[in-house]
């Protein structure tokens, strides 16, 4: 070989690696045709645009990277949804970040509006994907254990009843807007998904196991979770694992001390389904360390845990 061939092949090899080192691993390796029929769904409050913790954007980027996400629900992203897309090379609506196709949307109405996306799957499948951020105070878990929790003092609450009426009073509207979203959005039998931070813990953690374990001050059956079970929907993490008291699967917070005086640790992140031939095979927390969180990110650039839900789809669900 001469040298001037040997210089212009060197330095096409080095062209092409420069190129290669612009490409985000998601971008780099695309979706197998093996893997079609999975698809893995996320939900992220990202915490004040997703810059707080003292972190870059770009930490968030690598959080959604790590656990290997293809549709990821925000909250409190803010106007930074862009930025992030643009960071993984995804697409974008609303609160929704996705690797595939967006090809419709929709929006609820009033002062907390839901959002929803339908989006085309590799397989051919249609999916539809809700968001909720539902509001926090009063937070009746709070009441219970007369905490502040950073906001300004509530009563104090001692019973179960009180705890579900609150809980009622301060979220039951909101979830039967969403529920309200979905049956005029999603028309069809494809999978159905919805994310969020639901700011009320599930009636499937606060049992009475639970509370003789030490988790809870006492058993509540808390009414949003109740809800959603009602409407058909199914809690991902909860069906892989089943055990509330060996694995909580703690969501609020990271940033405190189980022991803090002011605050109570709980699981208030969601990714439920439901949905002909959808199956749930893995359910992972993404946090901090390896104490709290199957996959980790560091720093952690949030005040919540992140939870990311493994599906199967049945492969038999005609398109649209």
């Amino acid at each position: 070989m001469n040298k001037n061939r040997l210089r212009t092949t060197t330095a096409t090899a080095m062209l092409l690696a420069a190129v290669a080192s612009l490409i985000t691993p998601l971008q780099a390796e695309p979706k197998k045709q093996e893997d079609a029929s999975i698809v893995r769904v996320m939900t992220y409050n990202a915490c004040r645009g997703g810059t707080a913790q003292g972190q870059a954007l770009s930490q968030s980027a690598k959080l959604i990277e790590m656990a290997k996400a293809d549709i990821v629900g925000m909250q409190e992203i803010g106007t930074n949804i862009p930025k992030l897309a643009k960071l993984l090379g995804w697409n974008h609506w609303g609160t929704f970040l996705s690797r595939y196709e967006i090809v419709d949307h929709a929006q609820g109405i009033g002062k907390r509006p839901w959002y929803g996306i339908k989006v085309k799957l590799p397989s051919g499948q249609h999916a539809y994907v809700f968001n909720a951020h539902l509001p926090n105070p009063p937070n009746q878990a709070y009441q219970l254990l007369g905490l502040k929790g950073g906001y300004r003092v509530y009563p104090k609450i001692d019973t179960e009843e009180e705890a579900i009426a609150g809980a009622k009073k301060a979220r039951g509207k909101y979830i039967s807007r969403l529920l309200k979203l979905i049956k005029s959005f999603a028309l069809t039998d494809d999978p159905i998904f919805v994310v969020g931070d639901f700011h009320e813990p599930s009636h499937l953690e606060w049992t009475e196991a639970a509370a003789k374990a030490g988790h809870h001050p006492i058993k509540v059956a808390f009414p949003t979770s109740l809800m959603m079970a009602e409407a058909g929907f199914t809690d991902s993490y909860r069906t892989i694992h089943p055990d509330e008291v060996a694995k909580p699967g703690l969501t609020w917070s990271p940033v405190y001390e189980p022991a803090h005086p002011d605050h109570h640790l709980m699981r208030i992140d969601y990714v439920y389904f439901k949905g002909k031939g959808v199956k749930v095979i893995d359910s992972k927390i993404i946090g901090e360390d390896k104490e709290h969180a199957d996959i980790v990110v560091s720093p952690y650039p949030s005040d919540h845990r992140a939870v990311v839900a493994t599906f199967t789809l049945a492969k038999s669900i005609e398109n649209d």
